[in-house]
């Protein structure tokens, strides 16, 4: 074999090489589960249009938002988000005092649970992820299915709460007491809690 055919044999391979490994990249990245979002370092689902929406130039999953600060508010709600050493993820809600979450124990908090600030600053305290959390199982069907509905009642019926907090209203004391619920009833209707029709249903989370 002349040394030219051996230099084009090896070029070839070379070219070969060179495009399984892109190959094999493209496909990693197109198998990836999960994106890790600021300041917190908690997992953002790539797995459902609805959250992450494929680009239509790339036709990569893109997260509807780039971070999970407390002010960070949802184009769609509930978002997802995990922190793998927890069994089931934290559902994200927008509220008028900043993002809330659901949790199947503590019910709707503001965002973010106590554990990922730092105690003394309330500066974030970043989760510390394995090596290929990216490629960790979505979130299961079932759990998505029992959980949803519930979390999105939940958040409708703890509105109120936030909105009186964002828009607190004083009335006589004689009328408070006289009637209980009016402040809430006042504060509804300037800052009314969201259609139930507009919040995405479990289906939507679990269907690409």
């Amino acid at each position: 074999m002349s040394w030219k055919k051996t230099v084009r044999n090896y070029r070839y391979f070379f070219m070969l090489l060179v495009a399984g490994g892109l190959f094999l990249l493209l496909s990693q990245a197109e198998a990836q589960n999960w994106k890790a979002l600021p300041p917190y370092n908690t997992l953002w689902p790539l797995w459902t249009a609805a959250l992450s929406p494929r680009d239509p130039v790339t036709g990569v999953p893109t997260p509807i938002v780039t971070n999970l600060k407390p002010t960070t508010v949802l184009p769609a709600q509930p978002g997802l988000t995990w922190d793998p050493s927890w069994a089931y993820p934290f559902l994200l809600y927008n509220t008028p005092v900043g993002m809330a979450y659901y949790d199947p124990l503590l019910g709707v908090k503001l965002w973010p649970p106590a554990y990922l600030k730092d105690p003394v600053t309330g500066l974030p305290k970043p989760i510390t992820l394995a090596v290929g959390y990216q490629y960790l199982t979505p979130t299961s069907a079932a759990w998505l299915s029992a959980n949803v509905p519930v979390a999105n009642l939940t958040y409708l019926s703890t509105y109120p709460s936030f909105a009186l907090a964002a828009n607190p209203i004083t009335l006589p004391p004689a009328l408070a007491t006289a009637l209980p619920g009016l402040s809430s009833l006042l504060v509804s209707l300037v800052a009314p809690a969201p259609s139930i029709t507009t919040l995405l249903t479990a289906a939507s989370l679990i269907y690409p």
